[in-house]
């Protein structure tokens, strides 16, 4: 009943009129369709679980290593900490993943010249300047030299990466058999896999985690034969994080944003 509604109730012989009674508060316990949620809060640009876990796990794990807790070497324990902080600043498409994956790339080189993997110890120096690369690119190769948005692989790009990856993997098989190096057509493999993946990331280019899935899924078991348990793991953590990575940049697509 409104309240501009009046009611009659008697009284004796008489009837005395009432103003109708609000059947509603009039301030709203439950929220409006207009109300503004409120945003998480984020920190660096990224939630503060995100940051707590990274420190965590990186702290624990270095932990481990430097008091000889496990067999782990601390080349091996670094590569574990940085690599898994790279990955994870790219499937949340943050600028600072470009800084972390260069210092990854010098801990890898070590630990690969240890294990006397040519290919991938190589491959960090191409890493290197593909991140100083993919770094500016990120942020000036938008329109009008603005940040980078992702972007679809293009088909000039398909026929180029189609035609290079086994080339390169027989050309480069055919060195590793020279020199002797474990495993000469899974390395080159997925050094290729690896550097055509880290060519569409510098690009931003959303087909580049399929790349590494199609590495990642090589490397735990490559790993594991050159007693590289970490390394195995971490990129077994990889794996998942490209996983996530496609679904993260899917939804930054829609929505147009980008994290720096």
């Amino acid at each position: 009943m409104s309240s501009g509604n009046l009611k009659k109730v008697k009284s004796g012989d008489s009837f005395v009129s009432l103003r109708g009674v609000i059947s509603e508060p009039a301030t709203p316990l439950r929220p409006t369709a207009n109300a503004i949620p409120r945003s998480p809060a984020i920190w660096f640009g990224l939630r503060p679980f995100e940051l707590w876990g990274m420190f965590v796990v990186s702290a624990l794990v270095l932990l481990l290593s430097y008091r000889a807790w496990w067999p782990i070497g601390v080349a091996e324990a670094w590569g574990f900490v940085t690599g898994g902080v790279c990955v994870w600043l790219v499937v949340r498409e943050h600028l600072w993943n470009w800084p972390v994956g260069l210092a990854n790339n010098i801990f890898f080189f070590v630990l690969f010249l240890q294990g006397r993997l040519f290919a991938d110890m190589s491959l960090q120096i191409v890493y290197f300047g593909l991140g100083i690369f993919g770094w500016l690119n990120w942020i000036l190769g938008g329109e009008n030299r603005t940040a980078l948005k992702i972007s679809r692989t293009t088909r000039a790009e398909w026929v180029a990466l189609t035609t290079a990856i086994p080339l390169a993997t027989w050309g480069l098989r055919e060195i590793l058999l020279a020199v002797n190096g474990a495993a000469p057509f899974w390395d080159s493999l997925t050094t290729v896999l690896s550097l055509a993946a880290q060519y569409l990331l510098c690009r931003k280019r959303f087909e580049n985690w399929f790349f590494w899935i199609a590495a990642d899924v090589i490397y735990v078991p490559l790993y594991l034969s050159r007693q590289l348990p970490l390394t195995a793991v971490l990129y077994a953590v990889f794996l998942a994080m490209c996983l996530a990575g496609v679904r993260e940049w899917k939804r930054s697509m829609r929505k147009g944003a980008t994290i720096q």
